[in-house]
């Protein structure tokens, strides 16, 4: 790649050496980044530290179990759907390597898989043109804004499935059977994915691609259900959770507390929750929030009008960000996701939401600095904890918000 400029009268053209073509640029800078990331994994010192202990305490635990034909029984922080097993079992089937060493392994591989697949669908995604490497950029900068946290949480694994089902449906020629399936696969691993299917366009592409997840997804739970015990445990351990210190609710109350609210911090669950007077009212309103998205993303289904290649792309940001600041848990790795699916919204020229993917940046940033930066002032309930978090969850708001307004205007108004 080489710049050209014309000198004298004449107009002659001249070639200078150009900057580092993209491809390698974009490489190098995910090399750097992940060295770094890694890094930081091995030394694990971090604010409050022990980042990868979920892996090869928690994770090997249950892989432990998993191994032995049973998913973890009465255990409160199971709370996943079946074939997250699969993805705990997996990185047992690399030799020469330590749990550990395997999990993170299989990590990075799908960090790299979705940063060629998000680079190379420029091309490929219909309206893309050459903004396929632009997906790709916010993909590697913004999982590094999360510093070594993505490396040690199986979110990076289940964010591909997402990725590589929304790529499939927006393609120039699109694979609905295909995307419907990688939805279907990533929903029995976290749920979420599924989401990837709320934008399809409607007739023939919806009914193959909700088709195709159904069966994939009822397929392999069956597989499961017959494979293993206690396959539908997780069940149980989703209604008693309260409010997560990190949730929008989680705010309130941690802001109620400076002013004399005389709620407690408890470990509950697998996450710090907050307790005392009207907590548990603050986890109803949260699922009550959650059930008004859904009535919300119903109504945007049922009146939308207009669709453009990039609205299963947008839909799917828009419908994962209304869950996710309605939750009563916002995990720090939940950043992953939305980084995942903003860079897909990226490879299209038609998306509506690159305002919405610039204010996930600075949330990614602020995540890393509550979790693991200043944690323990999280946990503590100061002034400085509890205002990263508020500024980290006003952003998430507003980029919900602003994801909504963006998708319906431009889908559904005439």
């Amino acid at each position: 790649m080489t710049t050209t400029y014309r000198t004298g009268a004449a107009g002659r053209t001249a070639r200078a050496p150009s900057a580092l073509p993209a491809p390698l640029a974009l490489t190098a800078v995910w090399i750097l980044t992940r060295a770094g990331m890694l890094l930081l994994l091995w030394r694990d010192t971090l604010g409050i530290g022990g980042v990868g202990r979920e892996v090869y305490v928690l994770y090997r635990h249950w892989y432990d179990l998993l191994a032995l034909g049973t998913f973890p029984p009465d255990d409160v922080t199971w709370q996943y759907p079946p074939a997250a097993g699969l993805v705990l079992l997996a990185p047992g089937a690399l030799p020469g390597l330590t749990y550990y060493q395997a999990f993170v392994a299989l990590t990075l591989a799908a960090d790299a898989a979705i940063t060629v697949a998000l680079a190379r669908s420029g091309g490929r995604v219909e309206g893309g043109g050459s903004l396929g490497a632009t997906g790709a950029w916010l993909w590697t900068c913004g999982l590094a804004l999360l510093l070594h946290l993505p490396l040690a949480r199986y979110d990076v694994l289940v964010t591909a499935f997402a990725v590589f089902a929304l790529l499939a449906l927006a393609a120039r020629r699109p694979r609905p059977r295909l995307g419907g399936a990688l939805a279907g696969l990533g929903a029995l691993v976290k749920v979420w994915p599924a989401l990837a299917l709320l934008g399809t366009p409607r007739g023939r592409t919806t009914r193959r691609a909700w088709t195709s997840a159904a069966l994939t997804s009822a397929a392999l739970l069956a597989a499961l259900v017959l494979g293993f015990s206690h396959t539908l445990g997780f069940l149980r351990q989703q209604g008693s959770r309260g409010v997560q210190i990190e949730s929008l609710g989680g705010t309130a109350l941690s802001l109620a507390r400076l002013t004399g609210w005389p709620g407690a911090v408890q470990y509950r669950y697998g996450a710090f929750e907050l307790t005392g007077p009207h907590a548990s009212s603050a986890a109803h309103a949260a699922l009550a929030l959650t059930a008004a998205a859904f009535a919300w993303l119903v109504v945007w289904r049922v009146r939308s009008r207009r669709w453009s290649p990039a609205t299963p792309l947008d839909a799917a940001l828009a419908a994962v960000l209304l869950f996710t600041v309605t939750s009563r848990v916002i995990s720090p790795q939940y950043m992953v996701w939305l980084v995942g699916l903003a860079a897909v919204c990226l490879t299209s020229r038609h998306t509506r939401q690159r305002p919405v993917a610039l204010l996930l940046l600075p949330a990614a940033a602020l995540s890393a600095l509550a979790y693991p930066v200043l944690y323990d002032e999280v946990i503590a309930v100061t002034p400085l904890g509890c205002g990263v978090v508020a500024a980290r969850n006003g952003l998430l708001v507003a980029a919900a918000l602003l994801s909504c307004r963006r998708l319906w205007t431009s889908t559904v108004r005439t």
